[in-house]
């Protein structure tokens, strides 16, 4: 399962109606692809369709959807906001991940 922080949920919220999405029908589409300078990074989109192979769970009013094969690799993450000095945008904490690059958009196990 993939856990949303309040702080997440309401920039979801935010960017999906700017994006002409409705987030109590669209979906988050979060997937890990090769890539970033750890090795792996994370892919996030808004999405209307599920996929027949994806997992869907929906955690404090987000309704989020895995490929797969994305999901072994994000078991257990959540997804968080920050709007801090450090830089703005949405921060995964994977507990499966080894080593994160600064930036914290990609990762290895």
């Amino acid at each position: 399962m993939i856990k949303v922080s309040d702080t997440a949920k309401q920039k979801v919220v935010q960017l999906m109606q700017e994006d002409g999405f409705d987030a109590t029908t669209d979906y988050i589409r979060v997937g890990v692809k090769s890539g970033g300078c750890s090795g792996l990074s994370y892919d996030l989109k808004f999405d209307k369709t599920q996929e027949e192979e994806d997992k869907v769970f929906e955690d404090n009013g987000v309704r989020i959807i895995v490929d797969k094969k994305s999901f072994l690799y994000l078991i257990g993450t959540t997804l968080e906001y920050s709007g801090g000095l450090n830089g703005t945008g949405f921060v995964f904490n994977n507990p499966n991940a080894n080593r994160t690059c600064g930036c914290g958009e990609s990762f290895s196990l």
